[in-house]
């Protein structure tokens, strides 16, 4: 497995891509098809120290990213933060496509000193997967290639006391309609997404049913996330949208259901049932139980008798 490229700066993803050197050395749009990468065993994999926002449209050929083949023949916008690894492998050539669409790339140090340096990680996206990539529509693509350009056009005038705070106002304008548009693909996907809720269900159930809870201990979000083949910002997201409640919410839920079952049906002690059910303490669990139901075990199970 060859080892990932490492692309610190602007510069070095403008060389990575056999292109001009950027005009600004912390920001840059780049076109996309106008790079010209050199993939070894066509196969491109580096890990970058900045943020990127691709949108992109009939890319030549078929890519795969990780497990998943993607055709890029409608608006797709993929987001990256700093120290992802990013894997592309291509899969057969297509001289005839017309590839088209922009890279923005931005360094974090371009963000200091202001409010989106901090406020940026709640755009939990930027920590998506490629396999849970953004589908736009025509209008919604028009409106995030303006904004793009209103990027490009600023960091390309000259330079002043209000340059940074513009692009940074334009950045966080395209990330809050991105915010909208995953909304607006959580509920437009509904069918795909209750089939994913449906699945967690299972694997929840299988897992809190199995014998070996003991020495497993408590199924953690990142355990659940890989089962399901997404990551976990994705998932809690996406569980958000369609019930209201998180991932870890979720296991929560499904752990307070198995307790009950236990305290109502059993004569096993607190500190059986929590053992049983992955604590270590028995005081974790009741601090859980009382925080999801206002009851400790002990009155849940008195209040049967």
């Amino acid at each position: 497995m060859s080892k990932p490229a490492r692309v610190k700066t602007i510069s070095d993803l403008h060389r990575f891509n056999n292109i001009a050197p950027p005009e600004h050395p912390l920001i840059s749009l780049i076109d996309y098809s106008k790079i010209n990468p050199t993939p070894s065993n066509n196969e491109l994999k580096w890990v970058q120290e900045f943020y990127t926002i691709s949108i992109k449209r009939n890319v030549a050929g078929k890519y795969r990213y990780g497990q998943q083949p993607y055709d890029f023949d409608e608006g797709l916008m993929t987001f990256f933060s700093p120290e992802q690894v990013i894997s592309v492998q291509l899969i057969e050539e297509d001289s005839k496509s017309n590839p088209s669409g922009w890279i923005l790339a931005i360094h974090p140090d371009f963000l200091f000193g202001t409010t989106l340096a901090v406020n940026i990680k709640k755009y939990k996206f930027l920590n998506y997967s490629v396999r849970e990539a953004l589908f736009l529509s025509e209008k919604e693509e028009n409106i995030i290639k303006g904004i793009l350009q209103n990027i490009k056009t600023e960091y390309q005038a000259n330079l002043d006391q209000f340059s940074q705070q513009i692009i940074i106002s334009q950045l966080e304008l395209l990330l809050n309609y991105a915010e909208r548009f995953y909304q607006r693909q959580f509920l437009t996907r509904k069918i795909a997404n209750h089939q994913i809720l449906d699945r967690l269900e299972a694997l929840l159930e299988a897992y809190f049913n199995s014998d070996d809870l003991v020495d497993k201990g408590l199924p953690t979000v990142q355990e659940v996330a890989e089962n399901l083949h997404l990551t976990p910002d994705y998932l809690s997201s996406m569980l958000k949208s369609l019930t209201g409640q998180s991932t870890q919410q979720h296991i929560h839920h499904k752990l307070i259901e198995k307790a009950k079952v236990k305290l109502s049906t059993t004569n096993l002690s607190i500190s059986e049932i929590a053992y049983g059910l992955g604590f270590e303490h028995s005081q974790s669990f009741s601090k859980l139980f009382k925080s999801k139901t206002k009851q400790t075990p002990l009155e849940f199970r008195t209040s049967f008798n």
